[in-house]
């Protein structure tokens, strides 16, 4: 007998996602560190010729003919990030991304997410989600399995530039690794987005008694055992990203940066040690873009890519933190040590935790059950 053509999936709403556990950030750290292994022993797929590209990106011409074409606005473009991860999870699918800051004079997030996870096998989907939470845990996520390897662990003071989603994600994360953490420096744009963070702050982490907002990004490093910009902000320009300046960083420091980046010349010599979290995510990246790659992807790793370019650093010297996480390379050798370290976001990263979260669901009957079909009309 023929087995079943029936396929049925689960729909999950950001409540269901909630239910399941999209928030639990140590399980979430712990999930990614697990994907970093996988990565680095090749058992993966993301799109692109070298299978480690971000994804594919609808943006918007300047002008067009057609009055009803979208503009060009800050940020506005659509994303489409397939991914295929082994290991236990053994499982394929693809975040599609929608973005545009004017979202957010109509009270929206910038970015509205959605995920569908398929069978490995038949390509049948398991699961259509909600990913704003999917995206920004996992996000955050990955700062923390860096420092778990690479940040020292009686870090105690964390400077952040940009309170918002992710900087609260990526706190949460530092928090779940470095738990002697008590002190925090904060640098805003915007009162609103301060007074969010501080009152989330208060109620989340009151084990950090000592809160400073500073007015620079030099108060921001200086001092800070754990540095990260969380900031967003138009691409284009690299004079126009936080910078950070090896005279404001104190020994020992630990710098991760998920969001634009800028470095002095001090900064780029080579005893300051250069991590990203794929190599092969940014020489993808560096392939596909005009040069110098900065320009146009504001991210720490891909100035490490412009500065291999220009032969002020080698491609031995870039460190990736996979080969770290499966210990095939050294994470912190020593106290007095500086690291910086980019954050790019992959798609494996959806995959991993959204098998964690579908899986969690299923066992405990969470989601809105969906019919694709009993028997397919055509086949």
């Amino acid at each position: 007998m023929s087995a079943s053509t029936k396929i049925d999936f689960i729909y999950l709403s950001e409540p269901d996602m909630i239910k399941a556990g999209v928030t639990d950030m140590p399980a979430c750290v712990d999930t990614m560190e697990e994907m970093f292994g996988l990565l680095y022993h090749g058992d993966y797929r993301m799109a692109g010729a070298n299978s480690d590209s971000h994804g594919a990106m609808v943006t918007f011409p300047e002008s067009s003919p057609f009055p009803d074409m979208p503009k060009p606005t800050a940020d506005r473009r659509f994303m489409a990030m397939p991914a295929y991860l082994g290991g236990r999870f053994r499982t394929a699918g693809m975040k599609w991304y929608g973005s545009n800051i004017a979202n957010r004079e109509k009270g929206l997030p910038r970015s509205i997410l959605t995920f569908i996870l398929n069978d490995a096998d038949t390509s049948a989907p398991l699961a259509f989600m909600s990913a704003n939470l999917l995206s920004a845990y996992r996000t955050g996520a990955i700062p923390g399995v860096g420092a778990r390897h690479l940040a020292r662990k009686d870090s105690k003071v964390v400077g952040l530039v940009g309170p918002g989603v992710m900087g609260k994600t990526t706190l949460m994360a530092l928090m779940a690794v470095c738990p002697q953490i008590d002190t925090i420096k904060i640098k805003a744009r915007g009162k609103a987005s301060l007074d969010s963070f501080l009152s989330w702050l208060g109620e989340t982490f009151p084990q950090i008694v000592n809160v400073e907002v500073v007015d620079t990004v030099e108060a921001v490093v200086r001092g800070a055992d754990i540095v990260t910009y969380c900031n967003s902000g138009e691409t284009g320009d690299p004079s126009k990203y936080p910078i950070v300046k090896r005279e404001w960083v104190k020994p020992g420091a630990f710098l991760v940066m998920p969001a634009s980046c800028q470095m002095d010349e001090a900064m780029e010599h080579g005893d300051i040690r250069k991590v990203v979290d794929n190599t092969g995510l940014y020489e993808c990246w560096f392939e596909e873009l005009p040069k110098p790659a900065h320009v146009h992807v504001p991210l720490i790793g891909v100035r490490f890519l412009d500065m291999i370019a220009e032969g002020k650093m080698t491609k031995e010297q870039l460190e990736d933190l996979g080969k770290i996480v499966a210990g095939e390379a050294p994470g912190r050798k020593n106290d007095d040590e500086i690291i910086i370290m980019s954050v790019g976001g992959m798609p494996v990263e959806d995959v991993a935790w959204g098998t964690v979260i579908y899986r969690n669901a299923i066992e405990r009957g969470i989601g809105v059950p969906l019919n694709l079909w009993d028997v397919p009309v055509l086949r």
